[in-house]
């Protein structure tokens, strides 16, 4: 598994973005797979997760309705769509994928759950 994150970039406020993360392997369909982010001085924290399957997605509370995750398993990448975006959202996005078994519509929101990381991919919102 290579995790390959980007898209990330400076905005306004109000603003979007799309962070995509490719995987090079065979076998992205049978990952379970996160977003988690970064800000300077903080801990990494859970952003979204999409099933395997597709069929189920989570969100920290405060991307809910501004933030949708999906994911092309032809394309063996998942996107983030962000919008409305706020300055407090700046700071590394990271993608993730939990390579152990897991049930098709299981989604994690815990850093513990995911085995393989990117690399990050800055998003800069400016008031």
């Amino acid at each position: 598994v290579q995790l390959q994150a980007s898209g990330g970039g400076l905005v306004h406020t109000g603003g979007s973005l799309r962070l995509s993360c490719a995987d090079s392997g065979r076998t992205f369909s049978y990952y379970t797979l996160g977003w988690f982010r970064q800000a300077p001085g903080k801990e990494r924290e859970f952003v979204s997760a999409v099933s395997r399957s597709g069929k189920n997605t989570d969100y920290a509370e405060s991307m809910k309705g501004r933030f949708t995750i999906y994911r092309d398993n032809a394309k063996s990448t998942v996107f983030l769509q962000m919008n409305s975006l706020k300055p407090d959202d700046t700071a590394v996005y990271y993608c993730a994928a939990r390579l152990r078994w897991v049930h098709p519509d299981a989604v994690y929101t815990t850093a513990a759950g995911y085995d393989s990381w990117g690399q990050g991919t800055q998003v800069t919102v400016s008031s």
